[in-house]
């Protein structure tokens, strides 16, 4: 598997797959080819699909500029390698320079079709973490008494949790930034912000489990409306669901007095669920649906909080596992191709739901009867099945009965 740093990346919203990887695509171009004095770029599948919400084309023209690019909408190609497919083409003085077909696989990772990742991303080597299971894992950590945290450790030295600590400093500057921002998001919803009236609103007689949800839901939307503003975020695994995992670990730490510190090893224990997920699955809502982006945040989130409060291995597994199972089947179905409707809501329901895994791997852990790694073959299979209509097109589901009822 990859660095955890390809889990957990800091950019802007509103989409890593949408924004984030064709920015990351076209920035490698432009590198590669500083003579270049045109680019065209052509968008396929989900990208063409819902690229105009997520302004997918401002984005590809602003990394290019000053070159001049021209960027075409291909809505009616199949694409039966990715359905985030791209092809740029670049050109100097009227001689084509060089084609490329591009994969934006989710979570702004990024695949040229024909090379190695490693060529171009300095911790997309999949040997980083040469285990590839959770029972592998597992296995591997019982063996040599350690915890997940001490295996990411282990494959990626002390740095990595200099780079983590970056990362839960972003996740709580994002909370701050939306917390204090009211306001309309962009786009032509008129959608509300909402987190600071929830972080506010507090009832006379408000009960502890209220406030919890009432306070971890804010800390879900603040992210959130950050993201779909074009804010910085952190992918957790991916912008769509950047919200679940700094929530729960936000409240934590403001409720329970957990250090900084086991706030990172909780990230790295959730991060290697996700990039678990990423290996042998998919976290990409393009190619799984909703259930690839919003499960595998629920999933870890709800490891990292069973890390944070000193579960075993089989207990995070459990936790993980449960919160994964509970999306299937979950589809991706936003309004006019933005990461606003049901995307924010789903971050903050993903996010007591994390809460709710912890819970149950508290206590049932020891009856578990389905493995993670079963879950997320399943996960994977199951968004295969999907109609395309529900995988990121916004032409299925909320998406479709929105239009129609607002004609």
């Amino acid at each position: 598997m990859q660095s955890l740093r390809e889990i957990y990346k800091i950019g802007r919203g509103p989409s890593s797959s949408h924004t984030m990887g064709p920015e990351r695509a076209v920035s490698i171009m432009k590198l590669r080819y500083p003579e270049a004095d045109l680019f065209e770029v052509t968008l396929y599948g989900s990208l063409a699909l819902t690229g105009k919400g997520h302004g997918t084309d401002n984005v590809i023209i602003n990394t290019a500029a000053p070159v001049k690019c021209r960027v075409a909408w291909d809505t009616v190609t199949e694409c039966p390698v990715h359905p985030n497919t791209m092809d740029i083409e670049v050109y100097s003085e009227n001689r084509r320079l060089a084609r490329k077909r591009v994969y934006s696989v989710g979570g702004g990772t990024v695949v040229f079709e024909g090379e190695p990742p490693s060529l171009y991303e300095k911790y997309a080597d999949d040997g980083i973490y040469a285990l590839n299971t959770f029972k592998e894992i597992a296995d591997h950590c019982k063996n040599e008494n350690m915890r997940l945290w001490e295996y990411a450790r282990e494959c990626e030295g002390e740095e990595i949790f200099v780079y983590l600590s970056g990362v839960w400093e972003r996740m709580k500057q994002t909370i701050h930034e939306g917390l204090t921002t009211s306001g309309v998001l962009p786009g032509c919803l008129g959608t509300k912000r909402r987190a600071q009236k929830l972080y506010n609103q507090r009832h006379i007689d408000e009960s502890a489990q209220t406030r919890e949800n009432r306070l971890v839901c804010s800390y879900a939307f603040a992210t959130s409306e950050q993201n779909a503003a074009g804010g910085v975020i952190v992918t957790a695994p991916t912008c769509g669901a950047c919200g679940v995992v700094p929530s729960v670990l936000m409240y934590m730490q403001q409720t329970r007095a957990f250090t900084d510190e086991s706030i990172v090893r909780a990230l790295a224990t959730g991060g290697i669920v996700g990039n678990l997920i990423k290996k042998n699955a998919s976290i990409s809502g393009a190619e799984c649906g909703c259930q690839a982006e919003i499960g595998s945040a629920c999933s870890m989130a709800a490891a990292a909080l069973a890390e944070l409060f000193g579960m075993g291995l089989g207990q995070i597994e459990y936790a993980a596992e449960v919160a994964m199972e509970h999306h299937l089947g979950l589809t991706c179905d936003p309004i006019a191709g933005l990461v606003q409707i049901p995307c924010i809501e789903r971050n903050a329901v993903a996010a007591m739901r994390a809460i709710n895994a912890l819970s149950l791997a508290n206590f049932l852990a020891d009856t578990r009867m389905i493995s993670f790694d079963t879950v997320v073959t399943t996960m994977y299979n199951t968004g295969k099945d999907l109609l395309n209509s529900y995988r990121e097109t916004s032409s299925g589901g909320l998406a479709k009965y929105y239009e129609i009822k607002n004609k």
